[in-house]
């Protein structure tokens, strides 16, 4: 099996290093924790983000970046007859970036799917041409 070129060994280098310095978002809520695994086919990027629904992501493709954000507002709703004492609001904000190698990754068949709290996002690497053996064409 070729190798892949080293970019792509290195695909989450810079944001594991970011996660470490920086935990939360600008809102100064907790940044979702990530775990990030690797196979023959492909990266999986999993995002705990319980509480959360599927309509609250936003998954992007920007060139060589893949941005995962989230913004998520509530408040809570006053009843008929009920005099508001104190409101409070909860705003959920956050922003992770990660860098794809230009080489060795399929862009056109990047999923995502939200379940039990998880974000899961497949990143399928480029299947490897295979070389076919040279062939005689014999004339006729």
């Amino acid at each position: 099996m070729d190798q892949l070129p080293d970019n792509v060994g290195n695909f989450f280098e810079n944001e594991l290093d970011n996660l470490f310095r920086k935990r939360f978002s600008f809102v100064n809520t907790p940044l979702p924790a990530v775990n990030i695994r690797e196979d023959e086919k492909g990266f999986i990027v999993e995002v705990a983000a319980p509480g959360l629904e599927k309509k609250d992501f936003t998954i992007e493709l920007n060139e060589d970046l893949l941005i995962i954000s989230s913004n998520k507002q509530t408040e809570k709703e006053q009843k008929e007859n009920e005099r508001i004492l104190k409101k409070e609001f909860s705003y959920q904000s956050f922003t992770r970036t990660f860098h794809l190698p230009e080489e060795g990754i399929d862009r056109d068949r990047i999923s995502a799917r939200y379940e039990n709290g998880i974000l899961t996002i497949e990143i399928p690497k480029l299947e490897e041409k295979k070389v076919k053996p040279s062939k005689e064409i014999k004339i006729k």
